[in-house]
């Protein structure tokens, strides 16, 4: 039913690369394809290949270097009047500002872009920058307005037998599911999405499955051990491929089982090693979403209430500036399973705060 999984936005001459190739080689090959394209003054080749310098950058967490190179891609597109590269271009740039915390310029990015592939005809740049508005309002929490898109994407991707994108939608429609307590239908899902990717080939798209199929383990179940072997699975492919975005939020999900299941210090310490992770890549959401479990983990060693108070206070601060809403109702959550009171956070109490990680 679902071909081999491919990567489309390795392409011209970049195009024999594999969706499994180690982002290091990829940022190497696709380097030494751009030089040879400005060199030749081929601006839709630089666009092209451009495109896969500016995604392996921003998936190594080299955020600078992935902004410069996505803008790169855009003008040597628009010089070579390549609608269908101008939407890829913005479709990379509108990514990296949902993974630098600035939802609205990601919105209006995708959004473009999503024209932009219609108007150049290139069905793939439009399904990849609708996705990309889809998951932009998931992570916000804001599924009411972005379900329907991830079932239509979902249709369309199995219509067409991609499998790397019918595993992208599974995913998404199976995080609302968890994130709304449906913990079956959402197990369901990451295993059909876990079972495609694998047949396909997708070693990224199986790695995060394995990651939702723990936090399902753990959540619902309450099995550590198992939790913990999918997740030590995942993190193998991690490391092989270079994904250090995904390393960073499979280590956070380790920090979470272990935290469940009232491993405290070690949980601690893994949370820790996130932040420092998310920090070095400057992913304001991992950071945040790291932070809080070190706070709760601080907590429940004994950690003061009224610094657990204030470092609260700020997280829920910064959730709210990034917009993401599912996030902020888990601060919330936070306060109730810390015993935080108004009281709590006298200022007579305060000392040192967990470190945001910057």
């Amino acid at each position: 039913m679902y071909g081999k999984a491919f990567a489309p936005e390795y392409q011209g001459s970049l195009t024999t690369l594999s969706v499994n190739s180690s982002l290091v080689d990829v940022l190497a090959a696709g380097t030494e394809q751009l030089r040879a394209a400005e060199r030749s003054g081929c601006p839709r080749e630089a666009a092209r290949v451009g495109l896969a310098v500016a995604e392996a950058h921003r998936r190594l967490g080299h955020v600078s270097d992935a902004d410069r190179e996505w803008k790169a891609s855009y003008r040597a597109a628009r010089a070579a009047g390549d609608a269908g590269a101008m939407a890829w271009a913005l479709w990379s740039g509108g990514t990296l500002a949902r993974q630098r915390g600035a939802l609205a310029l990601a919105w209006r990015l995708l959004a473009s872009a999503a024209e932009l592939g219609e108007r150049g005809r290139d069905i793939l740049a439009r399904g990849y920058s609708l996705a990309g508005m889809a998951e932009t309002g998931r992570i916000q929490g804001d599924y009411e307005a972005v379900s329907a898109l991830h079932e239509q994407l979902l249709a369309e991707a199995r219509e067409r037998g991609e499998a790397r994108h019918t595993v992208w939608a599974l995913e998404g429609i199976a995080q609302m599911h968890r994130n709304t307590g449906s913990y079956d239908t959402a197990y369901a899902m990451f295993e059909e999405s876990a079972e495609i990717a694998a047949q396909a080939d997708d070693r990224r798209g199986h790695a995060w499955a394995l990651r939702g199929l723990a936090d399902i383990v753990s959540v619902r179940d309450g099995d550590v051990d198992r939790a913990l072997e999918l997740l030590s699975e995942a993190e193998v492919t991690c490391r092989a491929m270079n994904l250090m975005s995904a390393l960073a939020y499979n280590h956070k999900m380790r920090g979470n089982v272990l935290y469940r299941a009232g491993r405290f210090a070690e949980a601690r310490d893994v949370y820790q090693g996130a932040l420092t992770e998310f920090s070095a890549m400057r992913e304001p959401r991992g950071e945040a979403l790291a932070r809080l479990g070190l706070v709760k983990s601080l907590a429940q060693l004994g950690r003061d209430r009224a610094l657990t108070a204030a470092d609260l206070a700020e997280l829920a601060g910064v959730l709210d500036r990034i917009g993401l809403r599912h996030a902020r109702r888990m601060v919330d959550r936070a306060r109730v399973e810390c015993g935080i009171t108004e009281e709590s956070a006298d200022p007579e109490h305060l000392g040192e705060a967990v470190p945001a990680g910057r």
